[in-house]
């Protein structure tokens, strides 16, 4: 039996894909269990300095179109079932939304449900032309979880995350792209390339520099501009005194390209 999450780490990037393409990448039990254990295995290895972007990728022509619906079915306690399975996903979600590395996803196919939220924890999203988004939860009588509510909200706003959840309307990946619910998108076949390319550019990047830009523009909406303006302050004085900023600035007055390296 293939794994149900696939993890690759070299050249400083982590790739974690979702590996169930017979069953649209649901995440049922086994594959929950593999996404949250491949998860700490990348928190740990960035910590390390081995990993310092990460890319989510998923085989077979659909990303991931949310919970294993037949499972929920098949369970003599469903609420059992769902309150002993979402805490280690949810701890999962949280890790890779808050990984000092840059996280970028390519979807492409179908995105549901809790897929809905395993996508948009990335800091980046890349869509193919076949991403179709729709909401699900309301359709069956569920409520959403893996963050979905929070990265719809956080991106598109109260009322068209409500529009989204409550209608189960899909988007497609036009839609998605004018909602800034994805950055990018690409024909199907240049989705992958184009995403390993961008995970490799932000694996050589000023991994602190970066960080602190994620950090940032996260902490932004949650401020008051006096507690931003202060929160860049340190964050320019931190950037000021790396060995990144000092190998940039050197670069550029040499006109060419920076030799950034871990920062320790």
């Amino acid at each position: 039996m293939t794994p149900p999450i696939l993890l690759d780490i070299r050249d400083h990037v982590a790739t974690l894909t979702l590996n169930r393409p017979e069953q649209a990448n649901v995440l049922d039990d086994a594959t929950g269990a593999a996404f949250v254990e491949a998860v700490g295995e990348v928190a740990a290895a960035q910590q390390r300095g081995t990993v310092r972007a990460v890319l989510l990728t998923a085989q077979g022509p659909h990303f991931c179109a949310g919970g294993d619906i037949r499972g929920f079915a098949a369970a003599a306690d469903m609420a059992a079932l769902l309150d002993q399975g979402i805490p280690p996903l949810h701890a999962a979600i949280h890790t890779l939304s808050h990984l000092p590395a840059p996280v970028v996803s390519a979807v492409q196919g179908s995105l549901g449900g809790g897929g809905i939220g395993v996508a948009l924890c990335a800091d980046i999203v890349l869509a193919a032309r076949s991403m179709k988004l729709r909401g699900g939860y309301s359709a069956i009588g569920l409520s959403p979880d893996v963050g979905v509510s929070w990265a719809l909200t956080r991106l598109v706003g109260p009322m068209r995350a409500k529009h989204i959840l409550f209608t189960n309307q899909p988007l497609d990946a036009a839609q998605c792209l004018a909602a800034g619910l994805v950055a990018e998108v690409h024909a199907d076949d240049a989705l992958l390339p184009a995403a390993q390319a961008l995970v490799r550019a932000l694996a050589q990047g000023a991994g602190g520099s970066l960080a602190r830009i994620k950090t940032l523009v996260d902490q932004a909406a949650h401020h008051t501009l006096h507690q931003q303006l202060a929160m860049e302050h340190l964050g320019m004085v931190a950037s000021g005194a790396s060995a990144d900023a000092r190998e940039g600035v050197r670069a550029f007055l040499e006109k060419r390209a920076p030799r950034f390296v871990p920062e320790t």
